[in-house]
């Protein structure tokens, strides 16, 4: 782990915990260098992080402070949005030709026939296990992998998790991604749709409402580009225990995120098993290859089985060991690392 993400994550804890209540300060760079054994560079970019996520603030000429507090709700204004997204990509972020015929090649050699096989109704558990380990060295998750799910990309899975939680209602941002919406109406489901405010669901809307399930995309909203910080993100998981509630998180496009570091997940976050986790590869290896997963709640894992575990795997099993080699032998992290810094280049140009 690299040196500013050791003091992001040691700092982060002591907020949490308690160490540094909410408007307390935080040492200053020189003082959490020394105490660290690190350069002021990296408690730079570690307070820029925990800024970032929202457990942090910076005071001109007064220093850091602590911004974050366990139980501190009803933080977002009612306020319209005033982040956008940039619609401007570079015009492919996926992996190239050459690049996944190789790794087409290798795993058509190493594997033969045995991509002939069907795979696991969940998905085959040779790409489950790199998913698992793909999660728990990057996002910090750890589940089993027989909570993982794969199905041919998001909208797939958004119709196993309808089947899964039954005739309920549902609350989705406003504005969102629109694929969400016409996946919901073409099921008939009942939905509502709560406004966004500057990071995420407005809070007395949120509480107010009689979902049961809460469709959100707490790393980027489409098209607003907003966000949710951390306390807004425990302010969703407080508002799922409080009303014995479900979280369908969609990460959508969250390994791109700036800095070198990927935001905390609403899943990793969750101490009371309610989060259901949604993401997919078409974005950051190819976007003709569909290929999604989602991690359920322990909870929901049985009902999972009884109900829908019928379901073949719609990914070819060729497709499957692809992603798994992709995601096993570094080409993943060493890939998106790539894209982080294209994007950031192209920020800064259009900034100056």
């Amino acid at each position: 782990m690299k040196k500013y993400l050791k003091v992001y994550q040691k700092v982060k804890n002591d907020i949490i915990g308690g160490v540094y209540p909410k408007g307390s300060k935080l040492p200053s760079k020189r003082v959490m260098a020394s105490l660290s054994g690190v350069s002021v560079i990296s408690v730079e970019h570690a307070y820029e992080l925990l800024i970032s996520e929202g457990y942090a603030e910076s005071k001109e000429r007064s220093g850091y402070y602590a911004a974050y507090s366990e139980g501190g709700f009803f933080l977002a204004e009612n306020q319209s949005p005033t982040r956008s997204i940039t619609h401007a990509k570079a015009e492919n972020e996926g992996l190239s030709f050459d690049k996944l015929a190789k790794i087409t090649r290798g795993v058509l050699n190493a594997y033969g026939e045995e991509l002939l096989i069907r795979s696991e109704n969940k998905g085959a558990s040779i790409l489950r296990r790199a998913i698992k380990n793909y999660l728990q060295r990057n996002k910090g998750i750890t589940v089993d992998i027989e909570r993982i799910v794969v199905g041919a990309g998001a909208e797939y899975l958004y119709g196993l998790i309808i089947q899964l939680l039954g005739n309920v209602k549902y609350a989705v941002e406003s504005p969102t991604y629109e694929q969400i919406e016409k996946i919901y109406n073409c099921r008939q489901v009942n939905y509502i749709s709560l406004p966004i405010g500057v990071n995420g669901i407005m809070s007395d809307v949120l509480f107010n409402t009689n979902a049961k399930v809460l469709h959100t995309t707490p790393f980027k909203n489409y098209p607003t580009g907003v966000y949710a910080d951390v306390n807004k993100k425990a302010e969703y998981l407080k508002w799922a225990e409080k009303f014995d509630a479900f979280i369908i998180e969609d990460d959508y496009e969250s390994e791109f995120a700036p800095g070198g570091h990927i935001s905390e997940t609403l899943f990793s976050m969750d101490k009371s098993d309610r989060v259901i986790y949604v993401n997919s590869f078409s974005q950051t290896i190819a976007r003709s290859m569909r290929v999604g997963y989602m991690i359920l709640p322990e909870k929901l894992v049985n009902a999972f089985d009884e109900r829908l575990s019928f379901y073949s795997c719609p990914v070819p099993t060729l497709e499957q060991y692809i992603v798994a080699t992709v995601l096993s032998d570094g080409t993943f992290e060493t890939h998106v690392n790539k894209i982080r810094r294209r994007r950031k280049l192209s920020s800064e140009k259009a900034k100056r």
